[in-house]
């Protein structure tokens, strides 16, 4: 080797080195990965009126239309899209949900439904022969304007025999708010089954033409309670509860008490699972009876 060109290569070399060090070094160091906060799941505003269940097990999912959840803070439902009628409707009432809120008579279309649904419109029923039904009454709903209000979305509404809304169904709400005024709350259920009901007019299956249905029959459960917490553990063997089940006629006799049944005969009719919060042995005892209490 050329001794004059040793310090170039040795130069040359160490510059290499160092090169391949610099290469080499550790990569910096990654944070560790930070999880985000569990955030704790949004409680609905109905929570309360399906403190005593969930009769289907509705969900607000798209893909179910025929038992899509809707979540109000006055009420909560199932509705069915091809029925354009709700299946049920569940609500609390207290004390605290009445007071001097004048009724609004505002009907109109749910637009909080999924888009591309049809909403039915306050006119729908217009010259059907049936009224437009309140499943959870405005007279439940007193405390405040908006409150009432909600009470007239279409949604709320089935088609009902004038009779059966203004009288039957009428007589038993009235009965219904005489328990808040004795220390009680109450838990009502109601919905609609079947198709085909005779009004004012002839007898209809379907209105608005044809994408509103005319149910056959109308049910209604109402759980009686002293106020209190914890409402659901509260139901006992002894714990009042009234179940009807009407035809949707315009010769309904207006005494409500004429059509009381058991809630397993509803279940049966509807294939519902209501009171599904309380516990098992207490639901098979008070769902077999029928209520023979004071109609008024």
């Amino acid at each position: 080797m050329n001794v004059f060109r040793l310090p170039i290569l040795l130069t040359t070399l160490a510059l290499a080195t160092a090169a391949c060090s610099t290469t080499n070094d550790p990569a910096p160091a990654i944070p560790p990965v930070t999880q985000p906060p569990i955030v704790p799941p949004v409680v609905g505003p109905s929570t309360e009126h399906l403190n005593m269940g969930n009769p289907s097990g509705a969900t607000a999912d798209i893909n179910q239309p025929t038992n899509y959840l809707l979540s109000k803070p006055q009420y909560a439902l199932s509705y069915h899209r091809d029925r354009g009628i709700p299946t049920w409707v569940s609500w609390h009432l207290n004390a605290s949900w009445r007071g001097s809120a004048a009724r609004q008579d505002d009907f109109r279309a749910d637009n909080t439904l999924p888009a591309g649904w049809y909403q039915v419109q306050s006119t729908s029923y217009s010259g059907s022969g049936f009224d437009r039904g309140h499943q959870c009454p405005s007279a439940d709903r007193t405390n405040t304007v908006d409150d009432n209000s909600a009470t007239f979305l279409m949604s709320n509404m089935v088609p009902q025999a004038p009779r059966n809304n203004q009288q039957t169904w009428a007589n038993l709400e009235n009965y219904t708010r005489t328990f808040l005024n004795s220390g009680n709350e109450v838990y009502i259920i109601c919905g609609a089954y079947g198709k085909g009901g005779t009004g004012s007019g002839s007898f209809a299956t379907t209105i608005d033409q044809g994408r509103v249905t005319v149910p056959a029959r109308l049910w209604k459960v109402v759980v009686v309670l002293p106020v209190g917490d914890n409402d659901v553990t509260r139901v006992s063997t002894s714990t009042r509860v009234i179940a009807i089940d009407t035809p949707n006629d315009n010769s309904i006799n207006i005494d409500w008490g004429q059509y009381r049944v058991s809630v397993d005969a509803i279940e049966a009719a509807t294939g519902l699972d209501l009171l599904s919060a309380v516990p098992v042995a207490v639901q098979q005892s008070i769902e077999a009876l029928v209520d023979k209490g004071a109609t008024n």
